[in-house]
C-alpha cells in the first residue's frame, strides 16, 4: 500500500471519526428524586395556584428547549450523512486519482524504452511513406488521449480540494449543531430540575391538591371551548393514513414522558405525533414548530382524526386529535402519554400530514 493510499485511508478514518464524536447524543438527564421537605403548614389555596402557574411556565420553557434540542438533533444527523458522503468521495476521488498518476508514469516509461523521444521525432526519422501516415495518425491519437489524461487528472484533483473544503465546512457546521444540543439540554434540565423541585417541596396533601388543581384549570379551559360549540361543526372522518395514526398513538397511553425521546418507550410530544405517522407511511418533521411551519394548515372546523393541534403562540406543544372533541399526547415530564381535552389548552392551529387524501 502506498504512502498516498495510507494517508487517504487516515484522512477518510479522521473524518468518519470527527462525524461519530460530534454526532454522539448528550447524556439522557436522570429525573432526580429529592426527598419532600415537610411544611409546616398546608399552603393556602391561592399560594397552590401560584406554585401551578410557575410550574406551568416551567415545564412550558422545558418544552420549548426540547423543541430546540430535537431540531438541533435532527439537523446533526443530516449533517453527519453529508459528512459521511463526502468521506467515501474523497476515498474514490483518492483511488481514481491514484489509477490516472499510474497511466501517466506507464505512458512516461513507455517514451523512456523508445529512447527518450517524443512520438513527433519517430516519425520524421522513418523511411517507409506508408509507416509516416499510419504514425502520424497515432501521433495524433496519442496528442488525444495525453491531453485527456491530463485534463482528467486536473477535474479530478479539483474535486478533491472541493469535496476537503465542503467535508471542512459540514463538520464546523456539525459542532455548531452539537453545542446548540448541549445548550439546549442544559436549559432542558435546568428547568425541570427547578419544576421537580418546587413540587417536592411540597406535602403530599398540597401534591394531591396541586393535582387538583391542575385538571380543574385543564377541566376549565375545555369547557370553555366546547360551549363556544365548535364541536358542532367538527365532524370530519379520519383518512386511512389517519386511523393507523391515530391506532399507533392510542397505543401508546400510558408510556412516561421523556424529552428527546420518540419511542418505543418513552416520548416526548413530536416523538409521538412523528412516529405515529411514521408507523402510517408518511414521513412529517420529527419538532412540532416544524411540523407548524411545513405541513398544511387545517381550520379547527374541519379538522378530522390524525390532525395536528399545535398549542402555544411558539408552537411548543402538538397533540394528534382523535375525534369527539379529544386528543392524545404526550403532555410534559413527569406525565404518561394520554387522552385529553383538545381545548384543555391555548391552541395555535391545526395542521394535517395526509392533506391530499381523502376521508375513508
Amino acid at each position: 500500500m502506498g504512502t498516498g493510499k495510507r494517508g487517504l485511508i487516515a484522512t477518510a478514518v479522521a473524518v468518519v471519526c470527527a462525524v461519530t464524536v460530534l454526532a454522539a447524543p448528550g447524556t439522557a438527564f436522570a429525573n432526580p428524586t429529592p426527598s419532600p421537605t415537610p411544611s409546616a403548614a398546608l399552603a393556602p389555596a391561592k399560594d397552590l395556584e401560584a406554585v401551578r402557574k410557575k410550574l406551568d411556565k416551567l415545564y412550558r420553557a422545558a418544552g420549548r428547549a426540547t423543541d430546540e434540542y430535537n431540531a438541533a438533533d435532527e439537523k446533526a444527523d443530516k449533517q453527519s450523512a453529508e459528512v459521511v458522503a463526502l468521506a467515501k468521495k474523497i476515498v474514490k476521488g483518492q483511488e481514481k486519482l491514484r489509477r490516472l498518476k499510474d497511466r501517466a508514469g506507464a505512458a512516461a516509461a513507455a517514451q523512456y524504452r523508445g529512447g527518450g523521444l517524443p512520438p513527433e521525432a519517430h516519425l520524421v526519422l522513418s523511411d517507409d511513406p506508408q509507416d509516416f501516415l499510419d504514425g502520424a495518425g497515432r501521433v495524433r491519437e496519442g496528442h488525444h488521449a495525453t491531453k485527456g489524461l491530463l485534463g482528467e487528472l486536473t477535474r479530478t484533483q479539483e474535486d478533491l480540494e472541493q469535496y476537503a473544503k465542503d467535508a471542512s465546512a459540514q463538520l464546523k457546521k456539525l459542532e455548531a449543531g452539537r453545542k446548540a444540543k448541549a445548550a439546549a439540554q442544559k436549559k432542558i434540565e435546568k428547568q425541570i430540575e427547578q419544576a421537580e423541585k418546587l413540587e417536592s417541596e411540597l406535602q403530599k396533601e398540597e401534591q394531591e391538591r396541586l393535582a387538583e388543581l391542575e385538571k380543574e384549570a385543564a377541566d376549565k379551559a375545555q369547557t370553555a371551548w366546547l360551549d363556544s360549540g365548535i364541536l358542532e361543526e367538527i365532524d370530519g372522518k379520519a383518512s386511512a393514513q389517519g386511523k393507523k395514526a391515530v391506532k399507533y398513538a392510542t397505543a401508546q397511553i400510558g408510556k412516561p414522558y421523556q424529552w428527546g425521546a420518540e419511542g418505543p418507550r418513552t416520548y416526548d410530544c413530536s416523538g409521538l405525533t412523528s412516529q405515529a405517522w411514521m408507523s402510517a407511511g408518511r414521513g412529517i418533521p420529527r419538532t412540532s414548530q416544524e411540523q407548524w411551519k411545513r405541513l398544511r394548515h387545517i381550520d379547527i372546523q374541519d379538522m378530522r382524526p390524525g390532525d395536528l393541534v399545535i398549542y402555544f403562540g411558539d408552537a411548543s406543544h402538538v397533540a394528534m386529535y382523535i375525534g369527539d372533541g379529544s386528543i392524545v399526547h404526550a403532555p410534559r415530564p413527569g406525565r404518561t402519554v394520554t387522552i385529553a381535552g383538545a381545548g384543555t389548552m391555548p391552541i395555535l392551529g391545526v395542521v394535517r400530514p395526509d392533506a391530499g387524501a381523502d376521508a375513508d
